[in-house]
């Protein structure tokens, strides 16, 4: 009875396809809630890393401490569109899932080719090292999770 498929007798479970391509799934149902909790997560770290960064010691690192808030927000705003997920939401969550990866990929190698830019970690430098690399899975298990959430 997980098929999702509606009859007379069973009706549609809410956050699943309708048969034939209807309406796309949930993005905030089944392991899409520990994604959505995973993003939180990382959000809150981010943007408090960023806070104390930029409010103690800006002069140390203005470039790494502005890119740490960069991610937060963008933590922030992919929480909330993978938490909302309806139409609007769905493409702010896969814009902001791409500009992740791609900022984990592009700060990631900079801070590798040269640590020198780079005096103090973000979250995604060294390719999120210090987050044990969960900053570069997530942007991908989230592209991944709206991919099959989408129209049937």
């Amino acid at each position: 009875m997980s098929d999702g498929l509606e009859t007379p007798d069973r009706p549609r479970r809410p956050g699943t396809s309708a048969p034939g391509g209807g309406h796309p799934r949930s993005t905030r149902s089944g392991p899409g809630r520990v994604l959505v909790a995973v993003y939180a997560v990382f959000a809150v770290a981010a943007s408090a890393r960023a806070a104390v960064q930029i409010a103690s010691r800006f002069d140390e690192a203005p470039v790494a401490y502005a890119l740490s808030a960069f991610s937060a927000i963008v933590y922030v705003v992919a929480t909330v569109a993978l938490a909302r997920g309806g139409r609007v939401a769905r493409p702010v969550a896969y814009a902001a899932c791409g500009i992740e990866l791609a900022g984990v990929l592009a700060i990631g190698t900079f801070s590798v080719l040269d640590p020198a830019a780079f005096p103090d970690e973000t979250v995604w430098s060294a390719y999120g090292r210090g987050y044990l690399f969960i900053p570069l899975v997530l942007p991908v298990l989230g592209l991944l999770w709206l991919r099959r959430t989408a129209r049937a």
